[in-house]
This record gives C-alpha cells, sequence and structure tokens, in this order.
C-alpha cells in the first residue's frame, strides 16, 4: 500500500518534481477515478517517475454545502483506497477556508511550491481556486511556464455519458444499485459501529445489527436490500433495512438494520463494513405483525438463495 503524506507546511514540496500526479476529490475512487490514476501510473512508468494521487484531506463540499452532501465514503476510507490502487504515494492538501480562498494562480503555487510535476492528470470540467475560477485552460497557461505537461481526460461510461461521483449518488439515491455499483467499480458500502436497537427484530425472532450511519455518509435511498456484511474479517450474507422502518414509524429514527445471516455473535461496539449488492423492494408499512414477519423472511431467503 502506498504512503499518504499530508502536505502542510512540513512537507517538502519537492517530492513533486518529476512526478505524475492525478489531481481530484476521488469521493467514490470510482472507474473515473481509476483511468485517471492509472493514466499517472502510465506517464510516470515512461519517464521513471513517482506516480502520486493528489486529493485534498477533506471533500470541499464539506465546507461549503455540508447540509446537502452525501458522500459516498469517509475522507479516512477514500486516502486508504486511493493508497490501494497501485499508485506511488497519495498526497492531501489540508482544504481550509484559507486555501481554497486563493486565486487559481496561488491555488497552483501554494500546492506545488517548487516541485512542480512533469505531468499532471485531471478531468476535462477540474476547476480550481476560489469560486472555481481556474479551469483547464488556466491551468494549461500557467503548466506551459513552469515546465508541467497537463492531460484532462473526458471520463465518461459505456453510455457517453460522464463518470462522476455526483451521477452516482443520484443512481444510489434512486434506488438504481446496480447502475451506481457498475459506474464505481465494486459494490457501495456502507460502515459505522454497531449500537443496540429498538429491539423489535429480537422480538420476531430476527435479530439486527443496528449501524451507526451519519446523514452525510448515506446517499443511499430507504429500502431493503441484499447485501453482505464484514464481521471481524469475515463476509456474510444480510438483509438490509436502510431508512426509517414504517411499521414503527412513531418511534423509529433513520438508520440501517442489519440481519445477518448465521450468524449469532454480540458485535455491539464493532465497526461493521457493508457492501449493498441488490435492491429488493421499497419500504413500505404493514397492517400487522405477522404480514412483516412473512416480508422479511422473504427478504432472507432471497439473500440465501440468489447471494
Amino acid at each position: 500500500m502506498a504512503q499518504i503524506y499530508k502536505a502542510d507546511e512540513t512537507f517538502d514540496r519537492g517530492y513533486f518534481q518529476g512526478a505524475s500526479c492525478a489531481f481530484g476529490v476521488f469521493d467514490g475512487v470510482h472507474r473515473g477515478h481509476r483511468f485517471l490514476l492509472s493514466c499517472a501510473q502510465d506517464t510516470a512508468r515512461q519517464n521513471d517517475g513517482k506516480s502520486i494521487a493528489l486529493t485534498f484531506d477533506i471533500d470541499p463540499d464539506e465546507m461549503f454545502h455540508a447540509q446537502r452532501l452525501r458522500k459516498l465514503m469517509s475522507n479516512e476510507e477514500r486516502l486508504e483506497m486511493l493508497a490501494q490502487t497501485g499508485v506511488d504515494a497519495v498526497v492531501a492538501l489540508p482544504f481550509t477556508r484559507e486555501f481554497a480562498a486563493s486565486s487559481p494562480e496561488e491555488f497552483l503555487v501554494r500546492t506545488f511550491g517548487t516541485g512542480v510535476p512533469a505531468h499532471l492528470h485531471v478531468g476535462f470540467d477540474f476547476h480550481f481556486g476560489a469560486k472555481a475560477a481556474g479551469a483547464v485552460p488556466e491551468l494549461r497557461t500557467w503548466a506551459d511556464g513552469h515546465g508541467m505537461q497537463v492531460h484532462a481526460h473526458d471520463l465518461k461510461s459505456e453510455d457517453g455519458a460522464p463518470i462522476t461521483a455526483t451521477r452516482i449518488r443520484l443512481l444510489l439515491a434512486d434506488g438504481k444499485l446496480d447502475e451506481a455499483n457498475h459506474l464505481l467499480g465494486r459494490p457501495y458500502f456502507m460502515t459505522g459501529i454497531v449500537r443496540p436497537g429498538r429491539g423489535e427484530g429480537a422480538d420476531m425472532g430476527i435479530r439486527t445489527a443496528n449501524l451507526e450511519v451519519p446523514d452525510q455518509m448515506r446517499p443511499l435511498s430507504d429500502g431493503v436490500y441484499g447485501a453482505y456484511a464484514h464481521v471481524d474479517g469475515k463476509r456474510y450474507k444480510a438483509a438490509v433495512n436502510v431508512g426509517v422502518a414504517a411499521t414503527f414509524a412513531d418511534r423509529a429514527t433513520a438508520t440501517c438494520e442489519v440481519h445477518i445471516l448465521d450468524f449469532d455473535g454480540d458485535i455491539y461496539g464493532q465497526y461493521m463494513k457493508v457492501e449493498f449488492m441488490k435492491w429488493l423492494r421499497p419500504m413500505r408499512a404493514f397492517d400487522d405483525i405477522s404480514e412483516l414477519i412473512a416480508a422479511v423472511q422473504a427478504n432472507i431467503d432471497w439473500v440465501r438463495e440468489n447471494l
């Protein structure tokens, strides 16, 4: 796994000299991002230099659009996944209001200092500097005067539409999990700490692990899903309820309830990762408990037979 560096005042920006960088936020580390990173690796090999994933320590939208932001993964997960893509290093720029207020030229000077990379790979829609005033033409003008070659890539899927984190978030919000997973190049996942739930599942003979997931980390639409739960390094089939349980809406809160098949351990307080594989049905209220139990059991049976 690649080394992760925080580009604070102690970081030697000479590290960028001669390197090939892919620059972006990289929320989700989706197929478009991985293509960009592979391009940086290619030019690094051709020039006997380092390949670097250059990003920010937070998603800039956390600062400017926190209320409406729905992230595909945490900042820590994003940096760790970038470090596993095959690049030589990950460099995270501290994103502050002062840094965000930089003019496009100041932004680039503060990012690279005197250690300008040989190659910089970005998406065609790359913007930088205060109010996103800088774009690829401004980037190329600056690069031409500093010996850096800019490669702007069109990151599109087979249907000709761009692969973006925003597009994937919208697909997840619409329950189009298969399409979202295709663009991600992997199953969408949530992580969190298992907390005690309301207890109705145990009363019905169907225990669930209540996963604590902040709203900002939950772009997935409410519904019931077939999934895999990762606990203590093992993977289990799971039926997952995301959102407010409509039958218990008078006392429920938005949550992620995971019924792990063939598992009976005590995992309160433990970390869990849930990979979502298939949308099964929308949330709905049931007339009585027996109808609810029958529906839940049908979901469990589908997961057991099809995952």
